[in-house]
């Protein structure tokens, strides 16, 4: 596992902004965003994903299965300190509110072959994060994600197709897969039955490699001690829920109820600034900001669950998440962090 010594805001953040009606830059990012994903928080609109290697224009949505759309009102341009947006509605609409997710990978990414499978990749190995985008085969094979450390989590997506979101999560294994829209798979084949390496990730022939010259796209993340996490927690059914050890104040987190169909509910700090951490979006939904009332605190060095909801803590439940930091509580040499 890598360890932390950076400041989390320059490889993630998220930014809240208002619409205009009108085409506009969001700024105040802190860095040049190689993906982003946007929602409409007063209103009913898809969850927007943009990313460099794909570009500008190009937007797929997490709670649908349609395919990639271009569309020069949506994301504009990735800019040094954020992004342009024009005047569609998912990403624009005059007085709304909007949260913004963003990662820096490395720009518009380079080939990569590593794989079976000829990849292109933009991989930042300081953040653990990594866009990959290939042309499908149909057969089962291995594309390389340039993170030199095995993924613990991967997203990803037909663009061509109105094919399910593909997800692994190495807390349910790699013969297993959860999509945004359904709970989890636990057919066999998944992720080819094999589990990624430093250096490749495994693809059979369904969802994100079929059909035959479909145009793909992944998110892979690794663990990066002190500004992410991956795993998971048992729920207990009770309002003093679970703790959660991260190593880090969250700046971030997306928690999935293994067993449940739907519901990646999406929580950060710029929407709920204190806790209790309150306001929640739905990842496999386009509906509006959710006030739940207390779902969970943001704790110096992880969190604990406050919701009794099926969501968040049924007991006994099996639950997964993923987490990025706001502050880190070590660095990396394992000692305490100076906070920032």
């Amino acid at each position: 596992m890598a360890y932390i010594n950076f400041d989390p805001q320059d490889y993630f953040n998220t930014v809240l902004y208002t619409g205009t009606g009108s085409a506009q830059s969001i700024s105040s990012v802190g860095f040049q965003p190689d993906w982003v994903w946007v929602k409409d928080r007063n209103a009913a609109n898809s969850h927007n994903v943009s990313d460099a290697v794909r570009g500008a224009t190009k937007t797929i949505f997490t709670d649908a299965l349609a395919a990639e759309v271009t569309d020069a009102t949506r994301l504009t341009s990735f800019d040094s300190d954020g992004f342009s947006v024009g005047t569609s509605t998912s990403w624009n609409t005059n007085t709304n509110n909007y949260v913004s997710w963003n990662w820096k990978a490395n720009g518009a990414g380079i080939s990569n072959t590593d794989g079976s499978i000829t990849s292109t990749v933009s991989a930042n190995t300081t953040s653990g994060f990594s866009i990959v985008s290939w042309v499908a085969t149909g057969v089962a094979g291995t594309i390389g994600h340039g993170l030199g450390v095995a993924p613990k989590m991967i997203i990803g997506k037909s663009r061509t197709s109105a094919n399910h979101w593909q997800i692994g999560h190495s807390s349910i294994g790699w013969t297993n897969q959860f999509r945004f829209t359904t709970g989890a798979s636990f057919s066999s084949n998944q992720w080819n039955n094999t589990a990624p390496t430093s250096s490749v990730f495994s693809v059979e022939l369904y969802d994100i490699n079929n059909p035959i010259g479909d145009n793909n796209i992944a998110y892979c993340f690794a663990e990066v001690k002190g500004f992410s996490k991956f795993g998971s927690y048992v729920g207990n059914g009770n309002a003093d829920g679970t703790f959660i050890y991260t190593g880090f104040k969250p700046a971030f987190v997306i928690i999935k109820n293994s067993s449940s169909i739907g519901a990646w509910y999406m929580q950060d700090n710029k929407r709920d600034v204190y806790n209790p951490i309150a306001l929640s979006l739905n990842a496999s939904d386009a509906n509006a900001d959710n006030n739940q009332g207390n779902i969970m605190d943001f704790l110096s060095n992880g969190i604990k669950i406050r919701n009794t909801g099926t969501g968040y803590n049924t007991s006994s439940g099996t639950y997964i998440y993923m987490a990025f930091a706001e502050n880190p509580l070590v660095n990396s040499l394992g000692n305490p962090a100076t906070a920032r």
